[in-house]
């Protein structure tokens, strides 16, 4: 198993801000997309985190990303927004849609934006906690290139199609589900690549169909969907939402950010806000969630380990890795420690 170098969130974030805005993004810009990354590393979300820095700073200097992009809004009625991202980050993108989905709850009690014309937005929990912020219950969710095979199928049929649902809770962490509809996100084989690892049998399959633990051969393959054709049926769900109903890219229109490096991804976000202090007050909304949490961690498990509530793992890791830094393999490491050197950066690991 190759081994791991803890490295301090800010020193990672001030790296990842400083390398993209020497590639030629704003400052602000730069410094938002290194806070999605170094986020969702600090969550435990490792396959959408700090190790995909290089993969982002390749399509930037192929121009795959419009580091200025020209976003207009292309339809408005009532509480419906549809945006075109002019093929911005899908970090920019997400982040002026859920902003807008916001702003407009505030106004009418729910807000919903589409987003067309856009790239890899990183991990979808990151637009949920934006809601979550502002007081209100979020969901965000993004089609993605066809790479997740249906059961018994040789081919990808659609992608594993992410999507957070983000509950303010009041307490100590939000009630926080963030899901991709294969069983794995492709990161996680890209992180069982950087890793030396093997994967377990029902991740994905190899070219043939045939199952695999070889994580190469499975993210040259397919990755399989989780729940079989019940998560299938909801990828296709995501891919009409963003995709077909936004006049957007759907299917194999997409592009694949890791095979395509030189072209825009297309992809398509959905973002809606529903502000909660329109439902209950802030005081009934904090009893009865611990009132559901407490009852779920009551509950026997074989383990003797108590069940958890959604978001409290990834709470807890990011309290950790605060502390002690964020775990890096090693190949990853070095990755960022020679990109620091060969762009003269300020910031060293």
């Amino acid at each position: 198993m190759a081994t791991t170098i803890s490295v301090s969130w800010d020193n990672l974030y001030k790296l990842i801000a400083e390398l993209y805005e020497k590639a030629g993004m704003t400052q602000a810009d730069a410094e938002y997309h290194a806070y999605g990354l170094v986020t969702a590393s600090l969550r435990g979300v490792d396959s959408h985190g700090v190790m995909r820095t290089e993969a982002y700073l390749t399509r930037i200097l192929n121009g795959a990303i419009n580091l200025h992009p020209q976003m207009r809004c292309i339809q408005k009625d009532g509480a419906l927004r549809v945006l075109d991202a002019d093929g911005a980050s899908g970090y920019i993108a997400g982040r002026e849609g859920m902003s807008l989905a916001i702003q407009i709850a505030k106004e009418t009690g729910v807000g919903m934006t589409l987003v067309r014309n856009s790239n890899h937005f990183g991990a979808a929990a990151l637009y949920a906690q934006m809601a979550v912020d502002a007081g209100m219950i979020g969901f965000s969710t993004t089609n993605v290139k066809p790479n997740v095979a249906a059961p018994g199928a040789i081919g990808n049929v659609v992608g594993n199609n992410p999507f957070a649902v983000g509950i303010p809770t009041y307490c100590e962490f939000p009630f926080m589900l963030d899901m991709a509809l294969s069983v794995v996100a492709g990161g996680k084989l890209k992180m069982a690549i950087a890793k030396g690892e093997k994967i377990p049998l029902g991740w994905a399959s190899d070219k043939e169909g045939m199952p695999t633990d070889d994580p190469q051969k499975g993210f040259d393959g397919y990755l399989l969907p989780a729940g079989g054709f019940k998560g299938l049926g909801i990828a296709y769900a995501i891919d009409l939402l963003c995709g077909v109903m936004t006049g957007g890219a759907f299917q194999n229109h997409i592009r694949n950010m890791f095979k395509d490096p030189t072209e825009p991804s297309r992809t398509c976000h959905m973002f809606l806000a529903a502000d909660v202090k329109r439902l209950l007050s802030r005081e009934e909304i904090q009893s009865r969630m611990k009132e559901y949490r407490d009852y779920i961690r009551s509950i026997p498990t074989v383990s003797g380990i108590p069940l958890v509530f959604p978001g409290e793992i990834e709470a807890a890791c990011a309290a950790d890795r605060r502390e002690h830094g964020i775990p890096l393999p090693e190949a990853v490491y070095r990755q960022l420690a020679d990109l620091g050197e060969q762009y003269g950066l300020s910031v060293r690991l």
